[in-house]
Formats: C-alpha cells, structure tokens, sequence
C-alpha cells in the first residue's frame, strides 16, 4: 500500500491568504489539529490548532502571523509504514503528500489510516484474538498457521510487538473463529504461552484492552 491510494480528497488545503479564523473552523470541521497551507501547488507546511487559538485578532490571514511551521510530509510512493512513522513520531492528526517535483497532492488523515488499519488487520471480520508471549527465536507464522488450520480455522491477520532489552515477543492473532478453546489447547500442548483471549468462551484476559491499544497507537 502506497501512500498515494490513501490521499483524502475532502479535505483542502488553507491559503496564506485564509484567515486564522477560517483555518480553525476547517479543522472543527474535519475534527483535525493540523492543517496544510499550500499556494498553488506548492507546499508550504502544516500549522497546528494550538497556535490559531492564541491568536488575538482572528482576521488576520494566516500568511501574516508568525506561527511555527512543520514541514513533514512523504512521497506519494512512499510505503504505509512510512506514513505511520510520521503519524506516531510528531503526533499528527494528517500527513502531506507530494509527488516527486514536490507538488502537493493531498493528504492521508487519521481517518484514512485507521480505515486501512480495520481492512488490514481484520478488523470489521467476525472472529477470535488470541495473544501468544514467544521467545523472538521462536517466531514462525508458519508453525502458528499449522497449529490454527489444524482445527479447521484460519488466522485473519497478525502482528508482533517486541519489548525494550527483552527477548520475548508478543504475538497477536485474528482467527476467523469464536471458538478458540481447542486451538488454545493446541498452542499450549507446543509450549506456547497463551497470555490473553478474546471473542472466547472463557472470560477475556485483557486482549481487547490490547487491541485497543493498538489502534490507540495508530490513532496518535
């Protein structure tokens, strides 16, 4: 996925010549606290909601005021991790895009990432979580996918988090079943620690919690 398929057309950019007024009501409007300021098609940075509220006379166009202006933004080939590098490293509600002469092309919002983010990761699809602890040697989707196929399933979507100075990873796994009592057997039986359940017959451990956190991460 490129960054390029995630453009939002609905949002447009502010002018300098739009009035620190009219910026702060957009970004009411599109429920976001960055907006981009682009003449022609030449991008000039993103301003935040935080400087337009200090802002005494709210008339005053945008391209008068001293503001601080960030400048990020990716190529329109860029890969989506790139795109949530950026989301999650300066803690932006959108992310530019410009193609390869640096003309803006539009911009991915946190909304577009978190709809990519429910396509990818299986989200809206019915089914169970389960969270594996396994040691990093340990790491081998492909024995993971035996074990849950060997009961008739299939795993969804997958995603590993390691920790800080620890060797142990932590394996999240969307299985297109609700019932997960004899495939948490089997990861058991191969010595995998099963640490969290959801969508279980048993009571949850705390793998929505993670979950959620997980795409709390993506919605920085």
């Amino acid at each position: 996925m490129f960054a390029s398929e995630l453009i939002s057309n609905v949002i447009p950019p502010l002018k300098t010549s739009d009035t620190a007024q009219k910026a702060l009501e957009r970004m009411a409007e599109f429920k976001l606290y960055h907006l981009p300021i682009v003449n022609e098609t030449q991008f000039l940075g993103l301003i935040s909601e935080d400087e337009l509220i200090e802002v005494r006379d709210q008339q005053t166009p945008i391209g008068s005021l001293s503001l601080t202006i960030l400048n990020p933004f990716v190529f329109e080939n860029a890969h989506i991790y790139d795109v949530i590098r950026l989301f999650n490293l300066l803690q932006l509600s959108l992310v530019p895009v410009l193609d390869a002469h640096k003309n803006y092309l539009g911009v991915v919002s946190i909304n577009n990432l978190l709809q990519y983010a429910a396509e990818t990761y299986a989200v809206k699809e019915p089914g169970g979580i389960i969270v594996l602890s396994i040691s990093n040697r340990n790491n081998s989707l492909a024995h993971m996918a035996q074990i849950v196929e060997a009961d008739n399933a299939q795993i969804l979507s997958s995603y590993v988090s390691s920790f800080p100075d620890s060797t142990r990873l932590e394996v999240t796994l969307k299985i297109n079943k609700t019932e997960l009592s004899s495939i948490i057997s089997s990861f058991e039986r191969y010595d995998y620690e099963v640490k969290a359940v959801f969508n279980n017959t048993q009571d949850d451990n705390g793998t929505e919690d993670r979950f959620n956190s997980f795409m709390n991460y993506l919605n920085v």
